[in-house]
Parts: C-alpha cells; structure tokens; sequence
C-alpha cells in the first residue's frame, strides 16, 4: 500500500512523520539499499504516527543480521551500542534521534524456559505477523515511503480495538508476555480487548509463569502508570492473570470493606486509584499509584466478624505495608520505591486518629515526620482514600483534612517541621553528658528528638536539664 491510498489525514500524519525525520530515516534507508539490504520504521512508532504522538525514538527492522546492521551504520552514526544484540538489536543515535534496528525475527518460548529463543527471519510481512497486536504490525518502508499494512493495524486503530496478527494462542503460545501488554494497552491507549484475545488469555494465563518478574513488572509499572489503568487492572482480574502476577488483587473482590459503603474491597480500591491519579500535578505518579492499589491488600488477612453482623480489619494498614513489601520485592521493583510504597501503605489510615481535630501540636509534629519526604504523597492519598456516597461526610472529611494541611503549614513556617532534630546535635550530647560515642548517645538522640517532637523548641539550657535528667533515670555516668 502506498501512502496515496490512506485517506487524506493519514496520508498527512505519515508525511509529517517524514518530513521530522528526514534526512536521517532517509538516509539510513539509502544505506541499507545501497548495501542490497531492507530498512522500514515499524511497530509502535507507525502506531503513534496516527495516534499524532512523534517521539525522539524510532524502532526499525530490516533483514540485515546485526553484524551487517553494525558494518553499515558504523560510519553514519553519531553512536552505537550493542547491548540488545543477542535479540538482534542494534542501538544507533543520530541528529538527536534514537533508533533501534532489528532484524526480522521471530521467537518462541520453550515451556520450561524464561528466555526466548530468537531466529531471524527473511521478510518483513512474516516479521509483522510475530508482533504482538495488529496495530503494532504496520511499516513503512525505507526508502520510498511505502506503507505496508497486512493485517488490519489501521482499521484497529481506528476502531480502538486490539488484535493478534495471527491466532493469540499461537501469539500467547510464542511470548506469554503479550498477554499482560494486552492490559497494558488497554490501560495506555483505552483500546477494547478482542474477545478471542480476552478468551485467550483467559485460557492460557498459567503460562505467564515462566516470564521473569522483571519482564512482568515492566509491564504492570507502565500499565499503573497508565491513562486508564482501570480497563487493565479490570482485564488482568477477569481473566486470571492477576491471580498469577498480583494476586493480592482479585482476592480483594470478595471483601466488604468496614464502612458497608462499597460493594467490595477490590472495587474500592480502583476508586481510590483514579481519585489519587485526579490529584497528580505532574504526570503519572509511580509511588502514589502503587500505594494506592495496594493500601488495603491486608484486608483479607485481617478481617474479623464483630457484633451485629459488622465487619472490622484491624491494623490491616500494617499488614498490608508488610505484604506490598514483598509484592513489590518480589517483582524486582528498586528497593526505594519499595520502601516508600510500603511507608504510605502503612501510614494511609494516621489521618483517621485526627477526628475533628483533637491531634496536639505534637500529634501534627509526627505525622510530618513520620511522613518524611512522602508527606504531600500522603495527603493524595489519605484524601483519595474518602469513596464515602454521603456527601455530607465527604466534605466533611475533605474540610477536617483542610485545616490538618493548615496546621502543618503553620507549624513548618514555624518550625521548619520538616527538617526537625533535637536542639543538641551528637557532639553537644557527649560534650553535656561527659561520654565517647557509643549506644548511649543513640538513645539520648532518641530521647531529645521525642522531647523535641512532644513540646517543640525549648532552647538548649532547657533541653540540656532535661538531658540529665533522663541520664540520672538511665544510669548514665560520666566517662
């Protein structure tokens, strides 16, 4: 197909893509001719070309082996790298433009192993047909132009719908991967899930087993960080997957939550996510996102029958900071963003203590410090975490969190809240008890940080007094 035959928008998307990346795609497309070799600009960045999203990355294939690939751009580029070679992939950066060129290939799984095995192939219509979803599977080859489109990619876009090129169980049965990319799509691009791709994956979600947890969190951190990570999250529960990959999930679907205002836990849960992803200021926001997906998984493992027919889950907050924990460990997230998840997890439900406001000074001073650097983190997420359908209680809660967030500003102009310490640093603490370093002045920080914390600034005499004091009670002894 040519570009003459798209309709007159596409046609104009196609010559915008060209008229950015020339001379450079042109260019290289001259090279690989000149060599007897083809070169087209394939997959997700045709994809984007009509979703009018152009990036500075561009993915090309061509049936050159990668050795060749390295022979013909090795004078041309301003950059190579070789670390996706194994897969047949070549890095090249040039003009500000990133390419990835890799040979036609196809692969598979062997049902016991994590890696693919790759073969290179010979033609770029069988290369598409290996790709995961039609819209993925479109080309336009270099030089010339020509639009290739075997399996329908076009009129999927336009009808926002993910296929496989070929069956999904062969596409399923060669990289159990495209199952969760499906999600993942369905999330990033708000596109519908064919029915024979959902029935699929449905039928075949054990097979996820053998992709490595690196590969598995790769594609549920960008369908979390997705525009609509609902559908996905929805997708990977209905059809098992989650069961596999994040099975605190779906067992949140049968819990009824203590305030009887949901139908389920699990239900809850996706609210309190796109509320949180409503109050993001700067694009999508790993840490909140994950904490709010995970803050009430220790639920189920917490729920107790009270009088009346009621419900309670006390202290799921810290077993659920526990369990995202190891979730997130588990599936190779770094060991920073673990921790801060697994922090907000177990802090979401503080703010409840608050009531109407009877929290002291001190009450306010810890809540900041113990929030430490996720404090405005915490305030998304205490604040998504209100599903309450009674408006008046709503706003009520919504106004009483208001005045908590004036209180701490208030105390930070204040006090510098956010970087409190004790009024005696290590050194003034050995110098007023009279000893070396060791344990004793580790707990005689600890001392004067709560005292700090507990009455605010009292001023070094006072704070030194208190010092004594509490080293008389402790048996401390000049040294």
């Amino acid at each position: 197909m040519s570009v003459s035959n798209l309709s007159l928008s596409q046609q104009r998307a196609v010559i915008d893509l060209f008229r950015r990346i020339a001379p450079v795609a042109d260019e290289l497309g001259e090279l690989f001719a000149g060599r007897g070799h083809e070169l087209a600009v394939v997959g997700g960045s045709v994809r984007d070309v009509f979703l009018g999203r152009i990036g500075k990355d561009l993915d090309l294939t061509t049936d050159a082996h990668p050795e060749q690939v390295l022979e013909i751009v090795r004078d041309w580029a301003d950059s190579v790298w070789t670390i996706g070679i194994d897969f047949g992939t070549v890095g090249v950066r040039k003009a500000g433009w990133v390419l990835e060129i890799t040979t036609y290939r196809s692969e598979s799984y062997d049902p016991k192993s994590r890696k693919p095995d790759v073969t290179y192939g010979q033609t770029l219509e069988a290369d598409l047909e290996r790709r995961d979803f039609a819209v993925n599977a479109m080309a336009v080859r270099l030089p010339g132009h020509r639009f290739v489109d075997p399996y329908g990619g076009l009129a999927d876009l336009s009808a926002k719908v993910l296929r496989t090129p070929g069956t999904p169980e062969r596409s399923f049965d060669d990289d159990p991967l495209r199952m969760l990319r499906a999600a993942r799509f369905a999330s990033q691009l708000g596109f519908e899930v064919d029915p024979s791709v959902v029935a699929a994956m449905t039928a075949m979600a054990d097979r996820i087993d053998i992709v490595s947890a690196e590969r598995i969190r790769e594609e549920l951190d960008k369908l979390i960080c997705g525009a609509h990570p609902r559908e996905g999250l929805a997708l990977l529960v209905d059809t098992g997957l989650a069961a596999h990959v994040l099975p605190e999930l779906p067992k949140l679907r049968l819990e009824i939550d203590e305030h009887h205002r949901h139908k389920d836990v699990y239900e809850h849960t996706l609210i309190v996510l796109e509320q949180a992803i409503a109050l993001e200021t700067a694009g999508p926001d790993r840490v909140l996102r994950w904490s709010a997906l995970l803050h009430d998984i220790g639920k189920p493992k917490t729920r107790r029958y009270e009088e009346a027919g009621r419900v309670s889950f006390h202290h799921h907050e810290v077993v659920g900071a526990q369990m995202a924990k190891k979730r997130m460990a588990e599936l190779r997230f770094p060991k920073d963003v673990v921790a801060d998840v697994a922090r907000l997890v177990e802090l979401h439900l503080r703010f409840h203590g608050y009531g109407s406001g009877e929290w002291t000074d001190s009450a306010v001073r810890r809540y900041v410090r113990d929030a430490g650097h996720l404090l405005e983190q915490l305030h998304k997420l205490t604040r998504a975490d209100c599903t309450t359908r009674n408006k008046r209680k709503a706003q009520a809660l919504s106004r009483t969190y208001d005045e908590l967030e004036v209180r701490i500003a208030r105390l930070a102009e204040e006090e510098e809240l956010a970087k409190i310490r004790p009024e005696l640093d290590g050194n003034e603490i050995q110098e007023v008890l009279g000893v070396p370093p060791g344990p004793v002045i580790g707990r005689a920080y600890k001392f004067l940080l709560d005292m700090r914390l507990d009455q605010g600034l009292v001023g070094k005499d006072a704070a030194s007094k208190a010092l004594l004091e509490w080293a008389r009670d402790q048996g401390v002894t000049p040294s």
